[in-house]
């Protein structure tokens, strides 16, 4: 039996900062995943899908060329290159994950199904491990919902439409959350004819009203057809074609689409991992449960990424990986989970990027002390002159103009949202961002602009501006 300092198990994003990190450290690694290094991220999240998206936004500036003076001509979207195209980014940066890099590092490299038969021991292909501390860091996988007739439909996810020969000529996607849209988006961009269906009263569930409203008038204004409040029934395959029957406020309707592809939610990947075995509690649509130190039932196992069911998100699974392995290592460090300024984007066109409280949930927390300060991209020069003038932006303050949230919707705003993050994470009132100086022209300065309104109230509305012009007129 090979025995190791620490065994990781997945090698998504997660995995990966851990292994590398464990090797550097001096320690005996072994990394094991089931089918590849790389994990969704390369596989089937963000690499392929936003260069599906890049793509779908060139062919879309291709279509507005007339707007900057260009006779672009009539242009054909070849969708078999355009998959081609983006397997070939899969494979560039992939390297980076390559099984051949760990093995340098010193991390052996195990591809298999595995599973605990103790708290200790790991077996994978036929061969047992023993481990003196464990990372579980499997990832999740795709929720199918349990309607009739959609998984015998053959319904995509976000997973398999990846695998498309063929652009489907109509999609109807269910979900309005960050995965349906931006699919529905860079499928109606290139080419196809998209319905989106979503239960929920708005787009983005999870994101503040006004400004998933505004992405919304964005959408359906280039051709993307959204029903909310409206729940699919049942789906059946009739002439070639799916037909969804759905209820809404109205009463019943039906849809017809060449393909179906649903994009409700993930599940963290829990089974077949003998966590029975091992003694680690967890819940099969929660994850594994941690404590805040991302610590599991099992004093010398650690669980993070996706798997812990919390953040979904590529840039939260490498965070849970650094304190997950200091505190796996290092036990009497204990470094703990903060989770005030975690950050994310929706990459539609305006992206939709947001840190922090929702108006909504600041005043449910406190009521009437909450401000609101906006600042439209149509105002914002560099934007303008891009043709990207679309889009808000939306801070929300507290006392003292100390930043709670902020959320903003256009171009670039996944880079954006970064001065935001810091300032939250700071604790710091959005007067410093206003003060601090910002490169003109660009579209930074909707980040400044947005925190000047701050000032904009205080000087110009009320009792100031009286006592400014008095002042003014009575000085030396």
């Amino acid at each position: 039996m090979k025995r190791f300092d620490l065994v990781i198990v997945g090698g998504g994003v997660a995995g990966l900062v851990a292994a590398s990190g464990a090797s550097q450290l001096g320690a005996r690694v072994a990394l094991i995943d089931n089918t590849s290094l790389g994990g969704d991220c390369l596989r089937t999240g963000c690499v392929p899908t936003k260069r599906l998206i890049q793509s779908a936004k060139v062919a879309n500036i291709v279509n507005r060329a007339g707007e900057f003076g260009i006779e672009a001509g009539g242009f054909k979207v070849n969708f078999p290159k355009v998959m081609e195209a983006l397997r070939a980014v899969q494979e560039r940066i992939g390297v980076h994950d390559s099984p051949e890099r760990f093995k340098k590092m010193g991390v052996e490299v195990i591809i298999g199904q595995g599973r605990f038969i103790d708290k200790n021991t790991f077996e994978v292909n036929g061969e047992r491990l023993y481990g003196r501390r464990f990372i579980i860091a499997t990832g999740s996988a795709p929720l199918m919902l349990p309607i009739p007739g959609l998984k015998e439909s053959g319904a995509l996810t976000n997973e398999t439409a990846l695998r498309l020969e063929g652009l489907p000529e109509t999609i109807a996607i269910l979900g309005a959350g960050p995965i349906g849209l931006e699919f529905a988006q860079a499928f109606l961009r290139l080419g196809s004819k998209v319905t989106v269906i979503e239960k929920q009263e708005q787009i983005l569930p999870r994101e503040d009203k006004e400004v998933a409203d505004t992405l919304f008038k964005i959408l359906t204004a280039e051709g993307v057809k959204i029903d909310v409040c409206t729940e699919i029934k049942n789906v059946r395959s009739e002439g070639g074609k799916k037909v969804l029957s759905a209820s809404c406020p109205t009463g019943d309707k039906a849809y017809e689409a060449k393909e179906v592809m649903i994009a409700i939610g993930r599940v963290p990947n829990v089974d077949g991992l003998g966590l029975e075995a091992a003694g680690v509690a967890y819940d099969r649509r929660k994850g594994i449960q941690v404590d805040n130190t991302l610590r599991t039932s099992q004093r010398h196992i650690y669980a993070c990424g996706d798997v812990v069911g919390h953040y979904a998100f590529t840039h939260v699974a490498e965070y849970h990986a650094g304190i997950a392995l200091s505190n796996a290592l290092f036990p009497f460090i204990k470094r703990r989970l903060d989770y005030r300024a975690v950050p994310w984007t929706t990459f539609t066109d305006p992206e939709f990027a947001r840190v922090g409280l929702t108006e909504a949930e600041a005043r449910e927390r406190l009521k009437d002390k909450v401000k609101v300060y906006r600042f439209y991209f149509n105002d914002v020069d560099r934007a303008v002159i891009e043709g990207e003038g679309n889009g808000m932006v939306k801070l929300v303050c507290g006392k003292n103009a100390k930043l709670l949230g902020a959320h903003i919707l256009g171009p670039h705003a996944g880079e954006l949202v970064a001065e935001y993050v810091l300032a939250i994470q700071e604790g710091l009132p959005v007067t410093k961002i206003s003060r601090a100086i910002h490169v003109y022209p660009t579209d930074s300065m909707a980040v400044k602009r947005a925190a000047d309104q701050y000032y904009r109230e205080k000087l110009f509305t009320g009792w100031f501006p009286k006592l400014s012009k008095w002042i003014i007129r009575r000085g030396g």
